[in-house]
């Protein structure tokens, strides 16, 4: 195997690139596929890469920079507003989760200090997984997303004195691993706590009051690079320090977040440290795939799954009982039990630590970090038999802590309207305004009361479902307006509609190119792209402020529209990486922009211009009539 430091960085980079789409394609997350792509590469495998320390020594400080950037997430006002679900519902399930796995351990011959390092490391869950899961199916607004971010948020804040208790639990001394600690080194105990207390302190004063004249002064510089490196400086110096005083430095790399969340260069750090911490992160989770070792798996096959079922098994329990004392409903509770039952990404940080403490065996990281591997490849699976197995018998909706039954129906009217956010209401007070009488439906709660204030006539329900399409009057109705905010339940809507009431004429918005495709390949028969329309009225616009006429702005606006409607219905048939795809797109736009140069070029155009005056007389009376 080559060792040289470009083969290798060739070898990590090409795995990752190859793999983790592929892994976030499947559904599986990007996670899952930095493992994968290590176990590929790894010794168990190819072998193109060994357990290299010193690539792990440099990976770790991406999990730094994560705890850097969580810190600087947490205001004070946004735990605050949270205190009560973050303490209450994250706390209680952090403790009761880790006091069962302890137990659970403990009966499996493992000794209390073991057992209790796998009850603290295996009750958490993972952030990453987790958020991203119910953000694309948009439950993260309703009250079981909301109350999975506050235990994600709470354990998240739990790695912070679990990193300080592991230390504790070592009772041989530990050799250096070269970063020393020698400012603690042959010191008595009062001192060693003073030290430590006073380099926390010491983080706090250089978060407060040098790091915002450090910046300021650098930021003149006009540099851009400099600021990376001054940012860079700032957490590689705060980790050190923690070294050096027996501290983790993702400690102190939090510790300083959190004093820098109100900082004027709060966004500037996070959008310079994103992107490094990201591939750093993914180089750790590359090194943990590639010490994943294949044959120990296959060996251990059973007590791996012994352990995923019986861990899975603890969490659901937990979490479904916390979920009906704090209050949610049957439905909510099994989307919040079941996103949470996973073990989290921090476990393979806290193994890789509990390795170096020699707390943990290395056959018992082994068998622990594929137990963690695989209850996370297993989430996508739990969250589709919450979905779509469950949820259709459970057939509630929780809003606010209380249990919300969806609204009787019995419309028969000849247009539905699902969805009364940007677009859907605008078209609904359109359509009144011209007579036309539809059946308004939404699945927000909130919006469907506030809307009732003005005297709109709303429906709370999910129209995604067959049963409440039905009761809308989907049988007899002629035109579905699809104007959700979610371009999923948009996707759902037009599926069952298709299905189950093909007679009906399906008019949707879109959000992006995906969507619309993907809409159009489903036979829906309008498709509206909602920044298309505004986006040529501002064209049109800026037209006629460079002194171009009205009319043949506008009239270019128009040859544009039915030019992007063809292309959209061509393209729609291929895929959007296809070289079929570039093809026509190049093609197409040449064609636009020539036959819009030939337009302006039409001697008749003069004589239509005289629109503009006329056009603008009938404008201002129009509006002043309108203000009057």
């Amino acid at each position: 195997m080559e060792s040289g430091f470009l083969f290798q960085a060739l070898v990590y980079l090409s795995a990752a690139v190859l793999i983790v789409p592929l892994a976030k394609r499947l559904g599986l997350g990007s996670v899952l596929g930095y493992l994968l792509a290590g176990l590929v590469i790894g010794p168990s495998v190819l072998g193109w890469v060994g357990n290299d320390a010193e690539v792990m020594h440099v990976a770790e400080f991406g999990v730094v920079m994560m705890l850097f950037l969580i810190g600087m997430e947490l205001e004070p006002k946004t735990l605050y507003k949270l205190r009560v679900s973050i303490i209450g519902l994250g706390g209680l399930q952090v403790v009761l989760s880790m006091l069962g796995i302890s137990l659970w351990s403990y009966f499996q011959g493992f000794s209390w200090k073991e057992a209790t390092a796998l009850g603290m490391i295996l009750a958490l869950s993972s952030t990453a997984i987790v958020l991203q899961s119910l953000s694309e199916k948009g439950w993260n607004r309703l009250s079981a997303g909301k109350s999975a971010f506050s235990v994600l948020l709470f354990q998240d804040i739990a790695v912070i004195p679990i990193l300080a208790i592991l230390p504790l639990m070592v009772t041989k001394s530990i050799e250096s691993s070269g970063h020393g600690a020698e400012w603690v080194q042959n010191v008595s105990s009062p001192v060693k706590a003073i030290i430590v207390l006073a380099a926390m302190a010491l983080v706090v004063v250089i978060g407060r009051y040098i790091v915002g004249p450090l910046l300021r002064m650098v930021v003149r510089s006009g540099m851009r690079e400099l600021f990376m490196a001054t940012s860079l400086l700032l957490i590689a110096g705060i980790a050190f320090l923690m070294q050096q005083v027996e501290l983790s430095p993702a400690l102190g790399a939090f510790l300083a977040g959190v004093v820098l969340a109100n900082s004027e260069f709060r966004h500037e750090l996070e959008s310079d440290i994103e992107p490094l911490k990201g591939l750093l992160l993914g180089l750790f989770f590359l090194s943990v795939g590639a010490s994943i070792q294949l044959v120990f798996l296959s060996d251990h096959l059973l007590e791996v799954l012994k352990w995923v079922g019986a861990l899975t098994m603890i969490k659901l329990i937990v979490l479904f009982i916390l979920g009906k004392i704090f209050g949610l409903s049957t439905d909510q509770n099994f989307i919040f039990t079941f996103s949470l039952a996973q073990m989290g990404e921090f476990a393979f940080v806290l193994f890789t630590v509990t390795g170096q403490l020699e707390l943990l065996s290395p056959e018992t990281i082994n068998l622990m970090t594929a137990v963690v591997a695989l209850s996370m490849a297993l989430t996508p699976i739990l969250l589709l038999i919450t979905e779509y197995q469950i949820l259709p018998k459970v057939g509630t909706t929780q809003v606010d802590g209380k249990k919300k039954e969806y609204d009787e129906m019995d419309e028969n009217n000849g247009v539905i309207i699902a969805g009364q956010g940007r677009v859907g209401s605008i078209i609904t007070r359109f359509l009144r305004t011209k007579g036309v009488e539809a059946t308004v439906v939404d699945n927000d709660s909130d919006r469907v009361e506030l809307l009732r204030k003005y005297g709109f006539k709303v429906f709370y329900g999910d129209i995604t479902r067959y049963d409440l399409l039905k009761a809308a009057g989907a049988e007899h109705a002629k035109i579905i307006i699809l104007a959700m905010n979610s371009q999923d339940d948009i996707l759902s809507s037009a599926r069952v509609v298709k299905k189950y009431f093909p007679h009906l004429t399906i008019v949707s918005r879109s959000d992006s190119r995906q969507t619309t495709y993907e809409l159009l390949n489903l036979g829906v028969n309008k498709v509206y792209p909602i920044t298309l329309d505004a986006s040529l009225k501002m064209g049109v616009d800026i037209m006629e402020m460079l002194g171009h006429r009205k009319y043949s702005a506008y009239r270019s606006a128009q040859k544009f529209r039915k030019h992007e409607d063809f292309l959209i219905r061509k393209l729609a048939i291929h895929r959007m990486d296809s070289p079929e795809y570039f093809q026509i797109n190049r093609e197409m736009i040449n064609d636009l922009e020539q036959a819009i140069q030939n337009d302006m070029e039409d001697p008749l155009l003069l004589v239509k211009e005289a629109w503009d005056e006329e056009g603008r007389k009938n404008e201002y009376t129009s509006d002043k009539k309108f203000l009057n």
